[in-house]
């Protein structure tokens, strides 16, 4: 067993936030482009469904690469692998930047693809490594927190930057601050030892069969195919469910921000009140009711006032479910393979993502205020709830095993 000391070094806090760096990084590189499809469009003389893949390729290779990314981190270590992806997506971004024709768009999209479920699924084992179970929600609260910090600059800072300093040009300060994040998780990401040494003998579809095994597993795995896929569709088609409440590409950014900044203020309370009263259950069941209550209102309201508010209560309400189905997925798998479960969670979610993207345009084909596509998202989060209040169980956590 290990004591209390293990977990409270000082400087797990710089790892965690030079983490939240990177992880931020990763999802103002994926949606950035969100709220100015139709600009993108218009610049490159190209159709919907080209546009949609500078969004559709993360989900798609994130289900490709998910697993490898997990069970690397198991063998070789979270630091390792979080800087593996940093580069790349750095790099790439970088690549994008030259941006004389759309090609070097999808170029430089795809190889940030690449790099991002290499930094995302290094949350559970890096939680695991500082932190005690008493605060692991919390921890990973913090964490997903940078996601949906890195997707409220994505989706509300765009337009404006690309307002006032040109497409170029905004390109290049995202390139930039990718370089600066991923120099600093490498100075400060350090690894505390604790879970090192308890790598895995099995390959990875030996860890697989191995996860497959826990019924409870398999049962959050699939909600989160439904729940991830809600999330990833809302956000990715935000314009085109929007757009035709009369609101502007400015104003969507910034109900895309206002979304994602009540998800950072309910990730950093929820997870707290969840740890303090060691209940996941009741949590991720309020995260879904919200969504079902919320969603219709969102896509269908016509006040630009109106919409903010309820994409901040959306964002408060639904995106802490993401912070306490990791920590719950940790618990149920265990340290040792920590990596390889977040793998194959986020592996789900991501699968789900690409399949809710390519059906929301598809049902609603010439229909300008998308409503199927809006029926198609409330009925995946009442099979989501479905799955919630039945059969997922409450995690007991473990506790963490010594190094």
């Amino acid at each position: 067993m290990t004591t209390d000391n293990t977990f409270n070094k000082p400087q797990r806090w710089g790892v965690l936030m030079a983490y939240f760096g990177v992880a931020a990084m990763s999802q103002i590189l994926w949606l950035n482009f969100a709220p100015i499809v139709t600009f993108i469009q218009n610049k490159y003389q190209v159709s919907e469904l080209a546009v949609s893949s500078l969004l559709l390729s993360f989900p798609l290779l994130y289900v490709l690469l998910s697993i490898h990314s997990g069970t690397l981190i198991d063998k070789k270590g979270y630091r390792f692998v979080i800087i593996l992806g940093s580069v790349i997506s750095a790099v790439f971004a970088c690549v994008r930047s030259f941006d004389s024709n759309f090609y070097m768009l999808v170029i430089g999209q795809t190889g940030i693809a690449i790099g991002q479920p290499y930094i995302i699924n290094g949350i559970s084992k890096l939680v695991s490594d500082w932190f005690d179970k008493e605060s692991s929600a919390m921890a990973t609260g913090i964490g997903t927190a940078g996601m949906l910090i890195g997707m409220a600059v994505g989706m509300g800072v765009t337009p404006a930057l690309n307002e006032s300093m040109g497409f170029t040009s905004t390109l290049w300060v995202f390139a930039g601050l990718s370089i600066l994040l991923t120099l600093i998780f490498i100075v400060f990401g350090k690894e505390n030892n604790l879970v090192k040494g308890h790598a895995v003998a099995e390959s990875a579809m030996g860890e697989i069969k191995l996860l497959l095994k826990n019924k409870n597993l398999v049962v959050l795995f699939v909600l989160w195919f439904f729940a991830f896929g809600v999330f990833n569709g809302l956000t990715t088609w935000l314009d085109k469910l929007i757009t035709p409440n009369g609101l502007n590409a400015e104003e969507i950014g910034l109900v895309g921000a206002s979304l994602i900044v009540g998800g950072i203020v309910g990730s950093l309370i929820i997870p707290v009140i969840s740890d303090k009263i060691k209940k996941r259950k009741p949590f991720v069941i309020l995260s879904c009711v919200a969504a079902l209550a919320i969603i219709y209102p969102l896509c269908t309201m016509h006040s630009a006032t109106v919409i903010y508010v309820l994409g901040g209560l959306l964002g408060f309400f639904f995106l802490p479910g993401y912070a306490l189905l990791l920590s719950m997925c940790e618990e149920m798998a265990g340290i040792d393979k920590a990596g390889a479960a977040t793998g194959v969670f986020m592996m789900s979610g991501n699968a789900g993502a690409v399949v809710v993207i390519a059906l929301m345009p598809i049902l609603s084909g010439d229909d300008a205020l998308w409503t199927k596509a809006i029926y198609l998202m409330l009925a995946l989060m009442v099979v989501t709830l479905a799955l919630v209040a039945g059969p997922l169980k409450e995690v007991v956590s473990k506790d963490k095993v010594s190094a």
